[in-house]
């Protein structure tokens, strides 16, 4: 295999489109030379929503994530972008109309990365779910979203359900519902707010820690920001410290000095389990909602390319964020859940390709009295402390705009300069400033040839399909594969390199592609063949590929890994 350089691929790509982002270096010179308005810390999709919403009103914008870009909950989600069905037994009306408005909004601003999905929701005699009441709900759901969703709700017969979905329990069933939401790459979707925030003059940095705030005269001034590449360690000055980071959340609060020591969030963990197509057979725009036959909460199975997705759990976690991953009980949870409404599965531990847990922060005070994290509240609330952090906490990917809108209203009032209206709302993401998904869909097919191939490339990377696929005519065998019979190509590693801030093998292979998730070596043989094509780029020696190689290891065993059985 005969890698590009760096020069060779900015002279292959001389299609219009944004220039790729500075060089690294150049990015840590801009953080140490400039004043900012703001420094947002965590490059989850709340972060990067922030700093893209922020750049776009004309602010000033540095934003720094330690590890990478939807490294934490944004790339282990549930993959939806939805109103929140199951929000509205708990009363939560205001945040399943927020969610159903940015749902239609997203739709719209990103139809690559965001597309309808159809939900059946199979109701059983018995079950403490009727189905009239099922009904008298859908059409609540549709109100909320003002008649506005791709369809409105509709009842199902037995036979409609069990035509949909062959082999779906029979037994007591009296019926369903068929409703719409929509389906997201969560980690493409925060790496295009990453791009537009770039785009928009924001300078942008992964793998940079902060190790301390800067604080004078009793005030957030800034950070002390580690490059987590070289080690070096630079002054991020900046006139007001944004903590968008999650359930990271309280470690951020312990390195100011003037918080008290009362948590912000409380952590839920959410599991999801990968398994084969062919061992639970999904239609590939057809999801199924279901109540757990163990314990009568709502949870999902979707459709995901080649395999079949199980989840989620939701229960309270003490984890730290960057240890959590599911354990053998919440394996058997998933499969006995899904065992239960279609027997004929059997799906046992063996038929997970791939687990993975990420911890929603929740406001600590959303709960309620029980603790329950199911019941918990989904809002936001922004906190400032008595240094002026502002922290953001709660919320949902979902929403994730209107949280940013909300931050960036609170850092323009603490800086004291003119309110400018959000242009979140109404700015197509990058790539998705297109007229047509199918037209898109039909130039890439014509121009690549595989149907597998262009469809991946076109949700991908929208309008922009062509800036990867452009490496491929020059290189020919930059058009292979990474991993047999999956759609991922090796051009993909050299545009993550040059127009993605891709600096690992795990911020390729679990982020910007979803290739880790999809294969039983968790991505360990595509890693081999994409370290070669990232090295020159890189500059990675023969050593230094083999150090990354064993760190790609380590990261997707701690990852994916499964936590044993207790005794």
């Amino acid at each position: 295999m005969v890698p590009f350089s760096r020069q060779e691929v900015q002279s292959l790509v001389s299609l219009p489109a944004p220039r790729p982002p500075a060089p690294r270096s150049e990015r840590l010179l801009a953080l140490a030379a400039q004043v900012f308005d703001v420094l947002v810390i965590g490059g989850g999709i709340t972060g990067c929503g922030i700093a893209r919403d922020a750049a776009l009103r004309g602010l000033r914008v540095a934003l720094v994530e330690r590890e990478d870009f939807a490294s934490g909950t944004s790339s282990r989600s549930s993959r939806l972008v939805h109103g929140g069905v199951r929000y509205l037994e708990h009363g939560h009306l205001g945040l399943v109309f927020e969610s159903s408005i940015e749902r239609y909004r997203l739709l719209r601003l990103a139809p690559h990365l965001v597309r309808p999905l159809a939900f059946v929701w199979p109701v059983y005699k018995g079950a403490r779910l009727k189905r009239w009441k099922l009904a008298a709900g859908l059409k609540l759901y549709d109100a909320l979203a003002l008649f506005r969703n791709v369809r409105n709700s509709r009842l199902l017969n037995p036979r409609q359900v069990s035509d949909t979905f062959p082999g779906i329990r029979s037994e007591g069933l009296t019926g369903g519902a068929r409703y719409y939401d929509a389906a997201t790459d969560d980690a493409r979707l925060t790496l295009a707010n990453v791009l537009a925030a770039s785009e928009a003059g924001a300078v942008i940095l992964n793998h940079a820690s902060v190790r301390a705030l800067l604080l004078e005269n009793g005030k957030a001034q800034g950070a002390t920001v580690v490059d987590t590449l070289t080690g070096q360690e630079h002054t991020v000055r900046a006139r007001a410290v944004v903590s968008a980071t999650g359930p990271w959340s309280d470690e951020i609060r312990k390195l100011d000095d003037a918080q008290d020591g009362s948590p912000a969030v409380r952590g839920s963990k959410g599991v999801h389990i990968a398994v084969p197509r062919e061992r639970l057979p999904t239609p590939p725009d057809t999801a199924i909602t279901l109540l757990s036959p163990v314990d009568g909460r709502v949870m999902f199975i979707l459709p995901a390319a080649t395999h079949t997705i199980i989840g989620t759990t939701e229960t309270p976690t003490q984890s730290h964020p960057a240890e959590v991953r599911a354990s053998v009980s919440d394996l058997d949870y998933l499969l006995a859940s899904a065992n239960g409404l279609f027997p004929e599965a059997r799906l046992v531990r063996e038929d997970v390709v791939s687990a993975w847990a990420g911890i929603r922060p929740l406001v600590a005070s959303a709960y309620s009295g029980s603790g329950d994290a199911n019941s918990a509240s989904r809002e936001h609330a922004i906190h400032a402390s008595p240094s002026g952090v502002l922290a953001i906490s709660g919320g949902k990917l979902t929403t994730y705009r209107v949280m940013a809108s909300d931050m960036v209203n609170a850092v323009e009032k603490q800086l004291g300069v003119p309110h400018q209206k959000a242009r979140t709302g109404s700015l197509a993401l990058p790539g998705g400033d297109f007229a047509s998904f199918d037209a898109e869909l039909a130039a890439a097919r014509a121009e690549v040839g595989r149907d597998d191939v262009a469809l991946h490339l076109v949700r991908a990377y929208g309008n922009r399909w062509r800036l990867p696929w452009a490496l491929t005519r020059e290189r020919p065998a930059l058009a292979e594969p990474l991993a047999p019979g999956l759609p991922y190509l090796r051009a993909e590693a050299v545009h993550g390199v040059t127009h993605e801030f891709v600096h690992s093998l795990d911020d390729l292979l679990v982020r910007r592609l979803k290739l880790a998730f999809e294969t039983r070596d968790l991505g360990r043989a595509a890693a081999r063949v994409a370290a070669a094509d990232m090295a020159p780029l890189l500059g990675w020696s023969p050593e230094d590929v083999e150090r990354q190689l064993a760190e790609y290891s380590r990261h997707v065993e701690r990852l994916f890994g499964i936590e044993p059985a207790s005794r």
